[in-house]
């Protein structure tokens, strides 16, 4: 059974990578190799002409000394030691900014394609998170990717791939990489393991058309671009809603694997530190509403990149606010840099960093008043990571939505989602952290007592 991207086959324990979230790899060779071919390939051409956002990139870089020290500094402080002088993903390691913008160029404009481990080619995933990997855990790294200016440009980066994987006509490499070939995400061993997440929480044995929505007899399921495909619809019979009718059930906001559940959550508190305690003030951004969740509880749980990506309203009530709040795209904790048993940087890097992330990460933030008076305010948020672009809203304020209905989604990217309950609220029967399989969207994850 796959639970993790690339879990296909049997992998030496030295290589298997647990990453909450599964955006790279587990087995770390597979990692490796994909950077390898990207560098091997920009080493071995004729140097190219940078794209106009690669050039403005560069520009960026090179015209701030702030930013042009955190970049420069960023790989010179990598360890010089094995592993560490391999990159992150294998073989040649990326040694300054001009190789980065390089290697970036080359992968620019491609899709995610379908990691075949056994065969070894393409990699699913977040290649800047690739690229980027071991210097997020650096000194420089840290300062660089905290720093607004840069998140500012990152996001145009970001926008601008986001539009490539959106494109459904001029341009359809997008979509090529959906194919039934080793790297296509309908290959055998990719359809098998998208098949096999879908369908292991409850147990069934759907095909791809029975639990999305699609066009089987066309090409690429109907999908027209990567971004189609990556925000594919769910059947209802294939995800049920919960206990419709009855108010005192919680139903999932996202198909994913449970994190954390927190209570008695502070309005203030050091979200930088290894064990990662919620802020409620930063993770909603400051909001006049987020004093109401002191000594309130917290559910999270993180989504992979085989889950299903649209969110789903945990109850039946009215919006009250909604808001995207713009953040970091790949900061990592320091911590992060510091963790591995003999003190270099630990390979594991940002995926790990799941609480830091609800406070600082760009975010979708979306406040309920639930109709049940058991409830009353509840929060949701849609938290980004790595390579997210976009994290839409579908709702607007003032709308009243019932248990299940559609909030909003994550275009290529999202890492996280947490839930948020006020004090007083006496909600229970959370799934258990640590189970293997991911929660079906829409189940029930909890319920309130009103005794």
């Amino acid at each position: 059974m796959v639970w993790q991207h690339g879990d296909e086959h049997d992998i030496p324990e030295e290589h298997r990578v647990h990453k909450h979230g599964a955006w790279l790899p587990a087995d770390h060779r597979v990692h490796r190799r994909w950077l390898g071919h990207a560098v091997s390939h920009v080493d071995s051409s004729p140097t190219k002409e940078l794209i106009p956002i690669m050039q403005e990139f560069k520009e960026f870089i090179e015209s701030n000394p702030r930013i042009y020290m955190y970049f420069t500094e960023m790989w010179d402080e990598i360890p010089q030691k094995p592993p560490y002088n391999k990159d992150p993903t294998g073989k040649s390691q990326i040694r300054d900014y001009k190789h980065m913008l390089e290697v970036l160029n080359h992968v620019f404009g491609r899709a995610p394609e379908w990691t075949d481990a056994a065969a070894g080619v393409g990699m699913v995933g977040v290649p800047m998170c690739a690229i980027f990997d071991y210097a997020m855990g650096t000194p420089s790294g840290h300062a660089a990717f905290l720093d607004p200016d840069v998140n500012r440009m990152l996001k145009k980066i970001l926008n601008k791939w986001g539009e490539y994987l959106k494109v459904r006509r001029l341009t359809p490499y997008s979509a090529e990489v959906l194919g039934d070939h080793s790297a296509g995400w309908f290959g055998e061993v990719g359809y098998k393991d998208l098949m096999a997440v879908a369908n292991a929480p409850l147990k069934t044995e759907f095909k791809f058309e029975e639990m999305y929505q699609c066009e089987p007899s066309q090409k690429y399921y109907g999908f027209k671009s990567w971004d189609d495909f990556f925000t594919r619809q769910v059947h209802d019979h294939a995800r049920p809603v919960a206990a419709p009718d009855d108010d005192n059930v919680i139903a999932n906001a996202c198909e994913s694997k449970v994190y954390h559940v927190a209570r008695d959550v502070k309005l203030r508190q050091k979200f930088w530190i290894k064990s990662q305690p919620y802020s409620v003030i930063d993770m909603l951004a400051n909001d006049p509403l987020a004093s109401q969740f002191a000594g309130g509880t917290i559910y999270q749980a993180f989504l992979s990149a085989l889950s299903y990506h649209r969110w789903h309203s945990p109850v039946s009530g009215k919006i009250k606010r909604a808001f995207v709040q713009d953040g970091t795209y790949f900061s990592e904790p320091l911590f992060e840099a510091t963790s591995s048993k003999d003190g270099g940087i630990d390979v594991q890097g940002i995926t790990l960093a799941q609480g830091y992330l609800t406070a600082l990460a760009t975010r979708a933030i979306i406040f309920i008043e639930a109709d049940n008076p058991a409830i009353g305010l509840m929060a949701f948020i849609g938290v980004g990571m790595d390579e997210v672009s976009t994290c839409e809203i579908t709702v607007r304020e003032g709308q009243h939505i019932k248990k299940g209905d559609e909030l909003g989604m994550f275009h290529f990217g999202g890492s996280s989602h947490c839930l948020l309950f006020r004090e007083g609220v006496k909600v229970e029967g959370f799934p258990e952290v640590g189970r293997h399989e991911n929660v079906p969207v829409r189940s029930q994850i909890a319920v309130v007592r009103t005794d």
